[in-house]
């Protein structure tokens, strides 16, 4: 039996990057909505690097290498959970993070390079910007901004929430 409605997943974007320490502490919290609704919740990663994170523009591009790969969450997760590491040592960072989680990290490195991700990560900024997005993280459900740059106290509950009013619960 599927959790999922008549016209498919719920969608839940989080407006992210991935030098945020904000957004490494939600991952408990899109952990907590996966585990209680599976299949009927789709979390979409959007970019929104902030310009006081040097590097975050680069790891948005990474991400989107990763999931052009197949391991985009994974790699999103690992990222995070190196941001002091991805402050202090930059691009290098990312390389490593995909070849550990067996990423063609030599590609990741070109795609960095080539710039072949910019026009993803530009187009979430600026959807972002003018949905009205200024900090991270920032989810969207049901088209109602649920804004945690400032705290994240109390956001989990809300989403659920909206969720289970989308979802009949």
């Amino acid at each position: 039996m599927s959790n999922a409605t008549p016209n498919g997943p719920v969608v839940l974007d989080i407006w992210c990057e991935l030098q945020c320490p904000d957004c490494r502490a939600a991952l408990d919290d899109l952990h907590a909505l996966r585990e209680r609704y599976g299949d009927a919740i789709e979390l979409r990663l959007r970019h929104f690097p902030l310009e006081k994170h040097k590097h975050a523009y680069a790891a948005a591009q990474a991400a989107e290498e990763a999931t052009a790969q197949g391991r985009g969450w994974a790699y999103v997760e690992a990222v995070l959970a190196r941001t002091e590491d991805l402050a202090a040592r930059g691009e290098p960072v990312l390389v490593e993070v995909a070849g550990q989680l067996g990423l063609d990290a030599e590609e990741v490195d070109t795609a960095l390079i080539d710039g072949r991700h910019m026009l993803i990560v530009d187009a979430d900024q600026a959807e972002g910007k003018a949905i009205g997005v200024t900090g991270t993280p920032t989810y969207v459900i049901d088209g109602q901004r649920i804004d945690g740059g400032k705290s994240q106290e109390g956001l989990r509950a809300r989403i659920e929430e909206i969720a289970d009013s989308l979802l009949g619960r």
